[in-house]
């Protein structure tokens, strides 16, 4: 049923505990004062925090557009994932994603002071909220390709946790949310018995 697949020495993946996120994070956001190429970390540093807050992917995140907000929905409004990731080949499945554990002012910090140094027109239609360096032949921003992302992550976790693979912020992830799930189920069944 939950196998893995491939090899059959699959090796267990322990995520990093809370306070080894915060860390990882808390030295990166120390690091974003001193760097280089402020405009690239700020951007790897903020879609990195995004997939440890609501539990997205790296290829989610790289599909993401400025539009693909949706300020309006919900207490802390939310994500349309547009190309989340299908079960056993059956596509990509869209979803919507709360922007809840701080993801809101995350996503509203990179917006308001860094988005304008990749691209200056946020009203074009299909604008990537994490766009690359580069540039389309009109001039307007390409999309952020996964192994930037990736690459980015990979630096920061060598950096700021040593001997931790990069995954771990995925699996951190979703460990805090199957938990937070069983715990919404159970008082949701509480509350649907007592009603």
């Amino acid at each position: 049923m939950n196998r893995p697949r491939g090899a059959k020495d699959a090796q267990l993946r322990i995520p990093p505990s809370e306070p080894e996120i915060g860390t990882l994070f808390t030295g990166w956001g120390g690091e974003l004062a001193t760097c280089r190429n402020f405009a690239p970390t700020a951007r790897n540093y903020t879609a990195a925090k995004l997939m440890s807050q609501v539990g997205l992917r790296v290829s989610e995140a790289c599909g993401l557009d400025l539009g693909d907000i949706k300020w309006d929905l919900g207490r802390f409004g939310k994500l349309h994932v547009r190309h989340g990731k299908g079960a056993r080949g059956s596509g990509p499945r869209e979803r919507m994603v709360p922007l809840i554990n701080g993801a809101d002012r995350t996503l509203r910090w990179f917006i308001e002071d860094v988005w304008g140094q990749f691209d200056d027109d946020h009203t074009r239609p299909g604008a990537p909220l994490f766009p690359s360096e580069r540039k389309n032949i009109d001039g307007s921003a390409r999309r952020v390709g996964d192994d930037a992302l990736r690459n980015g992550l990979d630096n920061a976790v060598e950096a700021h946790l040593p001997g931790w693979m990069s995954h771990g912020s995925r699996d951190f992830s979703s460990a805090r949310f199957i938990s937070v799930k069983i715990s919404v189920h159970s008082l949701s069944v509480i509350v649907v018995r007592r009603a």
